[in-house]
């Protein structure tokens, strides 16, 4: 849940009449639509803005976490017994105490989280950008709750442990311990971490210094995992920054400070190769973590973006899975290339549970809002510090707080993330705006300067339906408005069909469509820029408030 005291009241409650939604619902179809038969699995394993994945095994159980950045709660946390079926169980920051997102843009704080376990008790060191740096927060129960952070001296970002025996170890992303020389020259650090005491100790060492082959200015060598495998130290890192030249190289070393020699037949992952104007592509594809199973088998998740044309994509950085082949001791996820299937041969492992809310495929779901607090996949932007909304009688009531874009607050706004690049969301909403600039409805947000809202609103003293878009502005553009009645409810659609949106209104049983066809592309990560997903859900705002 976002805040278990976001349940009360507020000032916002008591200065404005509360935006009420009765229900929210989500259909989403992929582009790309492919026959699955038994003991197989689809890609992705997690559908829309799951970015950065990293996984872990505890048994015969798999753990996974993902960046959230300035969104709340953040960190979320997936399990699975079989690699293919997730299940969120919680949020790994969830009170505003553990980490100040305020001023934060949406694509800035939590960035590439790893998560690992050590003696009872689960590690995930991360790294908030431009809010103190990096930290470690622990839990015993994966599901939460997890600690307040130790924050940790060094610089950089992408933190991993690796523990061997019962000492643990730091790796990850700093500057190179000369001048840069060039744009994206970055290197990867190790250091040991003294987990009892939650600090730094000894000396800190660079392992490698740009990439694979600094002669070549490779960029952005980030996202290290060490793992041991038959008498090598073996590191895996992205290059070439998380874009269309995105990758996954590797190195191994006798000695866990090295020296790193690189594999030959590097990169172990990347689909910068091939044709952009191949059907249904997948890109982008990085930045990951390997995992060996207790049948010895080996996997790879790692993230990748599924564009609806010409490298636009409105939904984000999503998790994918592939199997880990070894070949004269060293891993290949996908040879060069290959394209990343949709389709694949499932795991050597007994089949877990189906997850109640599907996060492959096409699906659906309804949310009536008739629970005690909302479910955990409702994510805000940055962190709440009153209450803005509560569940009441089957209803989500929003008060106001501040608009949309404004970096020193949290904006009334709760959303889901858009899955598929082909989605319809619809809501239920009653609500009379007041005053002019009044609005309630649904907002479909990429980033503080690229986002939309669709609802209602008064404008010069009447109560309109509007649209209203943003694109990497400060201020809102009015696209579309027409006069409409709120006595009763107003049910508002979304129907996205990768980078068109459709706006739809009913009221009182007519539907009517405010604006057709428009162009969102502003929402895409290629306009918007930064790394998330869109986010799509209940918005309210009085100004003034």
């Amino acid at each position: 849940m976002l805040y278990a005291s976001l349940f009360g009241f507020s000032a916002a409650f008591a200065q404005s009449a509360p935006a009420r939604f009765d229900r929210f619902t989500y259909q989403g179809q992929a582009t790309e639509q492919v026959a699955i038969k038994p003991g197989e699995y689809r890609n992705p394993i997690l559908s829309g803005y799951y970015p950065d994945p990293s996984m872990t095994r505890v048994g015969d159980d798999y753990y996974l976490v993902n960046s959230s950045f300035a969104h709340f709660p953040g960190l979320p946390i997936f399990k699975s017994k079989d690699l293919v079926n997730w299940t969120q169980i919680g949020n790994a920051i969830d009170r505003p105490e553990q980490l100040d997102f305020d001023g934060r843009r949406i694509s800035q704080a939590v960035f590439a989280p790893d998560i690992s376990f050590h003696d009872g008790t689960f590690y995930i060191v991360n790294t908030c950008v431009e809010c103190k740096g990096n930290f470690v927060i622990t839990a015993k129960d994966p599901a939460g709750p997890w600690s307040n952070p130790i924050w940790l001296p060094f610089e950089g970002i992408d933190p991993a442990i690796y523990w061997e025996g019962d000492k643990a170890y730091i790796v990850n992303n700093r500057a190179p311990d000369e001048p840069p020389r060039y744009s994206g020259h970055r290197a990867i650090w190790i250091q040991e971490y003294d987990w009892r005491a939650g600090k730094m100790v000894g000396e800190s060492t660079q392992i490698v210094n740009g990439g694979v082959d600094i002669s070549k200015k490779p960029v952005w060598i980030e996202g290290p995992h060490i793992f041991r495998k038959d008498g090598y130290y073996y590191l895996t890192a992205a290059e070439g920054g998380t874009s269309v030249n995105h990758s996954q190289v590797v190195l191994r070393a006798k000695e866990l400070r090295g020296p790193y020699i690189p594999f030959e037949g590097n990169p172990i992952l990347t689909q910068r190769d091939l044709d952009p104007a191949r059907p249904n592509p997948i890109g982008s594809a990085g930045h990951a973590t390997l995992v060996e199973t207790q049948t010895g088998d080996w996997w790879a998740s790692f993230l990748a973006v599924r564009p609806y044309t010409d490298d636009f994509y409105n939904i984000g950085r999503e998790t994918f899975l592939l199997p880990v082949t070894w070949k004269d001791g060293w891993p290949m996820i996908l040879p060069k290339g290959q394209t990343i299937p949709y389709v694949a041969k499932a795991p050597r492992l007994p089949a877990g549970p189906k997850p109640a809310l599907p996060t492959s495929g096409d699906f659906a779901y309804t949310d009536e809002f008739d629970g005690k607090s909302l479910s955990m996949q409702w994510i805000g932007i940055r962190t709440p510090r009153q209450p803005f909304y509560r569940l009441s009688g089957g209803a989500l009531e929003l008060g106001s707080g501040a608009p949309l874009g404004y970096l020193d607050g949290v904006p009334a706004f709760v959303g889901r993330r858009q899955q598929h690049a082909n989605a319809t969301f619809s809501t239920t909403l009653r609500y009379t705006p007041v005053k002019d600039g009044d609005r309630a409805g649904l907002a479909a947000v990429q980033s503080d300067r690229s986002n939309l809202f669709f609802g209602l609103t008064r404008i010069a003293g009447k109560s309109m339906v509007a649209l209203y878009t943003r694109d990497t502005a400060d201020a809102d553009t009015l696209v579309a408005s027409a006069p409409v009645t709120t006595i009763g409810p107003v049910t508002l659609t979304i129907r996205a069909k990768g980078g068109t949106m459709a706006f739809d209104y009913s009221v009182g049983g007519t539907v009517r469509t405010l604006k057709a066809d428009l162009d969102v592309t502003l929402l895409s990560t290629k306009k918007a820029d930064g790394f998330v997903g869109t986010v799509v859900g209940p918005y309210h705002y009085t100004p003034g408030t």
